[in-house]
């Protein structure tokens, strides 16, 4: 299933289906990260997935979250209680489902397979041999991430499970495969947003491109390209990009190996890599940054005077952490200066009474109308960045709450994969990717339909999820469409063989085979002329089967994915030079109308047939 179509919902539904069917009562949810945990976690516990689900089976999900133990030196460790609870629930209790998540990092720790003085029913000493012996069902979130070659899978192994089903966006390779569901139909079906792309462009550097030619471990070699001149530098640990480029001031090698340099902004380059110098300059992200804030406040407008409103959340992916966290940071300071004048415009105007009211309160403190989460936040102790790491985290009621004036959410890729909020409306892109990654796992965290101020799925219209990047990925929505045509299984290159996919389609889409796939191959081999015997396409043979059988080839409805910057051709029109070609220009407009006339139709039935 595409990133933001809803996994998270179909396996919980997956697991009322299994217990209404076959009376499955305990499951475990394996997730990779702590971000897709919290996630996960956050949306089993939500009032709403509870009322929904309890109404349609009348039971509810006793939740069993295994998390790290901070002990104190003296204290001796203890049985984690998560998982003696969930192995301890019988079956007696019909109104349960019982459900352990628990991600990878757990199921590797020492935790999980070291011996307890205390045993669950005098028999077990480990949590893990304890797991096993419940025969639980289990569901693995996100696959790709647990190579079946790799330490996690070994261990999930040793769980014993009785089942396992896996839901992703991503497979490496799909085994005994249930059900797909493609990116071209996720969009065409509107099970997720639109994508309206901005690409902030500059004069300068949109031919600079700065690449990493080797690393040995001490020293790593660049090579700028600026227009036609190119230049060499090698730098150390801890000196400036500065030296490569002007514009990279600020920017510094932090650690490097035989094939990997780390920038100072987390960013992780391998040998080929390449970025523009310009990404990181003031001047481009103060533009991104004033662009997305006047987009935010032109759709907030919208979606919070209307009847039944729509909080919309915008969220920054950026480079320097402090230059947000700081308290002269130049990233908060910008957007909050950005936030006020849109305010303080809107206000001129606004005759709503609930926006405006909610505008004046925006002004009353800046500060509160945006947070962050980074990696480091685990460990902070500041109340005020606590609280901002749990809404956006664990409490997202909290955070589409129409008194809390928290819009912009800042984060170094943190949330990039497995945090997701349905009302997150834009994306601003403030770093370079570096390497070439997945543009759908990029957008991936703002694809999601909105909810309303009640809680309920919005679906019955068509949303977009404004993207910005800056001028080095101006090809960003092409490549975005192209994934979604690849993704989807659209051949950018004919195949040389009908596939086994291609047959079913065609025996799915059109009546006149009967499901007969003799009669279909009959058809595409002695009529058709598109297949050889052994199911070779002939010459031009995969063109002609698009040609005559369209409906088993998908396209992405036109507009779905779009580039919102990319202005109509003007044409200037001389009117004084119109009398030069009046008599021309008129006869080229006179109506005609071609009669043709049949004797009876069924010469006219089989003219046209012949045409077609």
């Amino acid at each position: 299933m595409e990133t933001g179509t809803g996994k998270t919902y179909t396996y919980t539904k997956t697991i009322f289906e299994l217990n209404k069917a076959y009376g499955i009562f305990k499951f475990i949810v394996v997730v990779p990260t702590l971000p897709i945990k919290a996630g996960t976690i956050s949306f089993l516990k939500s009032e709403s997935c509870r009322r929904h689900f309890h109404h349609q089976y009348q039971k509810t999900l006793e939740l069993h979250s295994v998390e790290s133990q901070n002990q104190k030196k003296r204290k001796k460790p203890s049985f984690p209680l998560a998982a003696s609870h969930f192995v301890e629930a019988g079956n007696f209790d019909k109104n349960h489902i019982q459900v352990l998540v628990i991600n990878s990092g757990m199921i590797n720790s020492e935790t999980m397979t070291r011996s307890f003085d205390k045993t669950l029913f005098d028999r077990y000493n480990t949590p893990m041999e304890a797991l096993a012996a419940t025969n639980a069902f289990m569901i693995i979130d996100e696959p790709h991430k647990f190579n079946q070659d790799k330490k996690t899978w070994e261990n999930i192994q040793k769980i014993r499970p009785q089942f396992v089903l896996r839901y992703g966006a991503t497979f490496k390779k799909h085994e005994n495969l249930v059900y797909r569901l493609t990116a071209i139909e996720s969009f065409n079906r509107g099970l997720v947003k639109g994508i309206n792309g901005y690409i902030a462009e500059f004069d300068a550097g949109k031919n600079a491109l700065v690449k990493l030619v080797s690393t040995d471990g001490r020293e790593a070699s660049f090579k700028l390209t600026e227009g036609k001149s190119h230049q060499s530098v090698k730098l150390t640990k801890w000196e400036s990009l500065s030296r490569i480029h002007p514009a990279m001031t600020g920017l510094t090698i932090e650690g490097l190996n035989k094939t990997v340099v780390v920038l100072s902004n987390g960013l992780e380059l391998e040998r080929g890599n390449k970025i523009n110098p310009y990404s990181y300059a003031q001047t481009v992200q103060e533009k991104m940054i004033q662009t997305a804030v006047h987009e935010h406040f032109q759709l907030e407008k919208q979606l919070l005077t209307r009847e039944i409103r729509i909080k919309p959340l915008t969220l920054f992916f950026i480079d320097q952490i402090e230059e947000y966290r700081n308290e002269e940071g130049y990233l908060s300071k910008t957007l909050e200066q950005c936030v006020q004048s849109e305010v303080k415009t809107l206000l001129a105007t606004e005759q709503d009474l609930r926006y405006r009211e909610y505008l004046e309160r925006t002004l009353e403190d800046l500060s509160q109308t945006h947070g962050g989460y980074f990696s480091k936040d685990n460990a902070e102790k500041d109340e005020d960045i606590a609280q901002e790491v749990n809404e956006i985290l664990h409490d997202k009621q909290a955070l589409l709450d129409l008194n809390n004036p928290r819009r912009f959410i800042f984060s170094k890729w943190t949330l990039r994969e497995g945090w997701d909020n349905p009302n997150v409306f834009q994306i601003c892109k403030l770093r370079s990717s570096g390497s070439e990654i997945s543009k759908l796992q990029e957008v991936g965290r703002g694809l999601r339909l909105p909810v309303n101020e009640y809680g309920n799925r919005v679906k019955e219209e068509q949303f977009y999820l404004n993207y910005f990047v800056d001028f080095s990925e101006s090809e960003f929505i092409d490549q975005l469409v192209n994934e979604i045509n690849e993704q989807s299984g659209i051949e950018n290159t004919p195949p040389e063989k009908l596939t086994n996919g291609m047959i079913k389609a065609l025996l799915g889409g059109y009546s006149q085979f009967a499901h007969d796939e003799n009669q279909l191959l009959k058809q595409l081999i002695e009529e058709d002329q598109i297949i050889e015997f052994n199911k070779t396409f002939k010459v031009d043979g995969f063109e002609k089967l698009k040609t005559l059988y369209p409906d088993i080839f998908q396209k992405l409805k036109e507009g779905v994915v779009k580039r919102s910057d990319k202005k109509a051709n003007k044409i200037t029109v001389r009117t004084e030079r119109y009398h030069e070609l009046k008599t021309l220009w008129e006869k080229l407009n006179e109506k005609v109308i071609l009669e043709y006339q049949f004797k009876n139709e069924a010469e006219f039935k089989a003219l046209l047939i012949s045409f077609f």
